[in-house]
């Protein structure tokens, strides 16, 4: 079955000087512009389109993939601004993505960056995109166990840190005090699950706890520290933005990690930075 807002493996049906109509199902045939076909296909061949509908409400197909599909959360610029209807936004496709004026959360301008959720309005049966976002999160805790590796998109920023979408499901928070570094609305990235809540909200990290952290990244560090000849110009008193650049975690996690192995005795602080122990020459471990 073909669906609105997602990408859909659909047949060929016919040719025109135009382009291609597929076989849409129940939305009939779907029309894919010669500019977005491939120059071999042809009817009985099947390809893989992303659906969405033209000015004129028909369904219409591309090859390309959107920033965004139904049922995901975004960051998307305000492109332009109709009174009474809404904004339009860029979602990578020609035709701009609708955010109704009803579906507005505050004042929103050409330029702007806003944090949306994509959806196919029931009343309009159009693909739209809409800032309430809370509607849309799933609030059973039961998908998620401390630990898990999940997909972030930030929402907002609230005194206590920053909010997020997981896995373009469920809503989480990753403290200020635990990240270190500033983040913006509608950024993407990886994180990690630390806690689930009673109200099925979920704590986050940007990076695994415990042992599944620290060894994986105390072996990086020797990695790093035997490219760079057995000294780095990083210690657990760097800024923490130099050690997310460098390793891709927080200054926690680095602090945990290079004290485990200065216990081991495997390197030795050195300010500004650490050096492989005396003995352990590089390239030993």
């Amino acid at each position: 079955m073909a669906h609105l807002g997602r990408r859909n493996l659909l047949s060929i049906t016919s040719s025109a000087p135009h382009g291609l109509f597929l076989d849409g199902g129940r939305l009939g045939e779907v029309f894919l512009p010669a500019n977005s076909a491939p120059n071999d296909a042809a009817p009985g061949d099947e390809l893989e389109v992303f659906l969405y509908l033209d000015s004129e409400g028909r369904p219409v197909a591309t090859t390309r993939t959107p920033l965004v599909m139904a049922g995901q959360f975004a960051g998307l610029t305000v492109t332009d601004y109709s009174p009474g209807i809404g904004a339009w936004l860029d979602w990578g496709l020609d035709k701009d993505l609708l955010l109704p004026i009803r579906e507005q959360a505050g004042h929103v301008s050409p330029g702007d960056t806003v944090v949306v959720y994509v959806h196919v309005d029931p009343r309009s049966n159009r693909l739209v995109a809409t800032m309430r976002l809370d509607r849309h999160f799933d609030h059973n805790p039961a998908h998620y166990s401390a630990g898990d590796a999940v997909d972030l998109v930030i929402t907002a920023e609230t005194p206590l840190g920053y909010k997020a979408a997981v896995n373009h499901l469920s809503s989480g928070l990753l403290y200020h005090a635990e990240i270190g570094v500033s983040l913006s609305p509608g950024q993407q990235l990886k994180g990690f699950v630390k806690s689930v809540r009673p109200d099925g909200k979920l704590d986050l990290s940007l990076d695994p706890s415990g042992y599944r952290r620290v060894r994986p990244l105390a072996d990086r560090i020797i990695e790093a520290l035997n490219d760079a000849g057995g000294e780095l110009d990083l210690n657990d008193q760097s800024p923490p933005e130099l050690i997310r650049e460098r390793f891709g975690v927080s200054k926690k996690a680095f602090k945990q990690a290079t004290g485990a192995l200065y216990r081991d005795r495997r390197i030795t602080f050195a300010p500004p930075g650490i050096r492989l122990a005396t003995g352990r020459e590089p390239g030993a471990w």
